[in-house]
């Protein structure tokens, strides 16, 4: 069977990689929003790359009001300030906040009505030039058509997608995330392993996308633990860089499965980051997916060493849930209670929180079917941690 691969159009990792970029930028239009955060601002990273776009004849305006992650509101105030500045294209520069935004931001420039208008549909235009520069290694925005915002009507968490949000280029410098704090290089890290795993055992998977899966869970598995523990260790930064990037390629084009469908509803409802409530659900959604995947979990195993070829994939599979749980043990991932969130709220929640997750049709991309009931059953795991 035939698979179509989508990527970015164009794309440049390494260090120094937006000075390699500047002629594709130049082309791209004279007037660029940078929509970033504010810590970025502040440390100079915004500044510097405003300089560079200088030397080349590109006048720049700033957009960094970006509180927490992407509502309907944000999204909007950024599309006034790319209008109002006159400007023709755009830069994301920073985590999944900014890129997302940024995404939105191309995306809502052009079309008509509400963000929520275009929810389930594939989103289709004519939109303004996109650049995304990342500055953490987790997300895997600046590889996919996805962006995910909260609509603020109805709490709900969003996934928003179209071939037409794919970056024209997408720069991947992993000095840019040197800076970046243990928290969230524990969170982003988590983000990609989760993206790798799902798309590697997501019933859309295929020989690329298992390619470039395989090796960032093995690169995220041995490196992770490397850049907690020292923020400078350049060779674990690159790793992991590399890994973001090709786990948003894998899901960009196989998809995510149960953990991204729950983990939704409770950064939507409870404002846990993305990172960390995937990080949360990961051991519990994959015990319950592993025999619907006993072959590729093993597989999953045997890459990362947990297991060997003398390994039937039923004792493999479940090493590689031993593994998990004891990198996120390394790692310090909080429980709800430890993250400080209310239970009995997140009780009386969980029959909401079943319907978005089964809602958002990534727990559909699971190898073994997914009830209401089996979500609500998860939920409860995790709760009495």
């Amino acid at each position: 069977m035939a698979f179509n691969l989508t990527m970015p159009g164009r794309t440049i990792i390494g260090k120094d990689a937006f000075n390699d970029s500047l002629p594709f930028i130049k082309e791209m239009g004279n007037k660029a929003l940078i929509v970033t955060g504010k810590i970025i601002t502040k440390n100079g990273l915004t500044s510097q790359i405003q300089q560079k776009l200088e030397s080349q004849g590109i006048s720049s305006a700033v957009f960094n009001d970006l509180p927490g992650e992407p509502d309907d509101k944000m999204i909007l105030s950024a599309v006034e300030a790319y209008r109002t500045e006159n400007c023709n294209f755009i830069i994301g520069l920073g985590g999944g906040t900014p890129l997302d935004t940024a995404k939105a931001v191309s995306a809502m420039s052009v079309l008509n009505g509400e963000l929520i208008d275009y929810a389930g549909k594939e989103i289709k235009g004519n939109f303004p030039p996109l650049v995304l520069i990342p500055t953490t290694a987790g997300t895997g925005s600046e590889a996919t058509k996805f962006f995910v915002y909260t609509d603020t009507k109805t709490d709900a968490k969003l996934l928003m997608k179209g071939d037409a949000l794919l970056p024209s280029l997408s720069v991947v410098d992993y000095s840019y995330t040197l800076s970046a704090p243990r928290g969230i290089t524990v969170a982003t890290g988590m983000d990609a392993l989760t993206h790798a795993v799902e798309a590697y055992t997501s019933k859309k998977a295929n020989a690329l996308t298992d390619f470039y899966c395989l090796d960032a869970i093995e690169r995220i598995f041995k490196m992770l633990p490397l850049a907690a523990k020292d923020a400078s260790n350049k060779e674990a930064r690159e790793s992991l860089a590399l890994a973001a990037y090709e786990s948003g390629v894998a899901i960009n084009n196989s998809s995510v499965t149960i953990v991204h469908g729950m983990s939704r509803p409770i950064g939507a409802l409870f404002h846990v980051p993305h990172g960390i409530s995937n990080a949360m659900l990961i051991t519990e959604c994959l015990k319950f997916a592993l025999d619907g995947a006993k072959t590729r979990f093993a597989e999953i195993a045997r890459r990362i060493g947990t297991a060997n070829a003398a390994d039937s994939d039923d004792a493999a599979g479940e090493k590689f849930i031993s593994a998990l749980e004891s990198l996120t043990k390394e790692l310090e991932i909080p429980t709800l209670r430890e993250y400080g969130i209310d239970l009995a709220k997140f009780e009386q929640l969980e029959p909401k929180m079943a319907k978005d997750a089964l809602a958002s049709g990534s727990p559909s991309n699971t190898r073994k079917a997914v009830s209401e009931a089996d979500i609500l059953k998860i939920y409860k795991n995790l709760r009495e941690k």
